[in-house]
């Protein structure tokens, strides 16, 4: 039986870091909640989303891998090097300034093959970010942060499992990205 022990599933593909980035990018959201309150992101939940998909019917996961499977995209490097407060949904996140162009396609791809199967991703641009508080009282002073490389070798489908002390992340399957040229 899946984990969660319905016909649905809640997911998203993301970008799973290692754990020297997990590290980092808890410290970061420690430091922010001291200075910001709210609700530091627990180190094993840390993660960049590339689509969030939602609740699908669990025997459309397959199409969801098959999918994934057909991305053709290289690893990269993204800087993690600012820190910064979406005042609407009170959640200070952590960032880049700039946007690698591997993983612009990477998540443009994955709109497109999503689309094939009538999944509409968002109409803004895409902003990449790892949420480091919740219910963030105020923002934070520091817009930088001392930079730090994240290395994505490949991303990750993860379904986010309801229990008794929260929610989950249980990464479902993996894909590799090429090595670059």
């Amino acid at each position: 039986m899946a984990a969660s022990g319905l016909d649905r599933a809640r997911v998203f593909f993301a970008l799973w870091p290692d754990a020297d980035v997990t590290n980092a990018l808890a410290a970061a959201g420690r430091v922010a909640q001291e200075e910001c309150g709210g609700r530091a992101i627990a180190a094993e939940k840390l993660h960049m989303t590339l689509f969030f998909v939602g609740n699908i019917e669990r025997a459309r996961l397959a199409s969801l891998k098959a999918l994934a499977r057909s991305i053709d995209g290289a690893a990269f490097e993204v800087d993690i090097d600012t820190i910064a407060y979406w005042r609407h949904n009170r959640i200070v996140w952590a960032g880049t300034q700039r946007c690698p162009r591997e993983l612009a396609g990477l998540v443009h791809g994955l709109h497109e093959r999503l689309a094939t199967e009538g999944i509409k991703g968002e109409d803004r641009p895409y902003a990449p970010h790892v949420t480091l508080v919740r219910n963030a009282q105020r923002a934070p002073q520091r817009t930088g942060l001392e930079p730090f490389a994240w290395r994505a070798d490949d991303f990750v489908l993860v379904e986010s499992v309801p229990g008794h002390g929260g929610v989950r992340y249980d990464v479902i399957e993996r894909w590799r990205l090429a090595a670059p040229a």
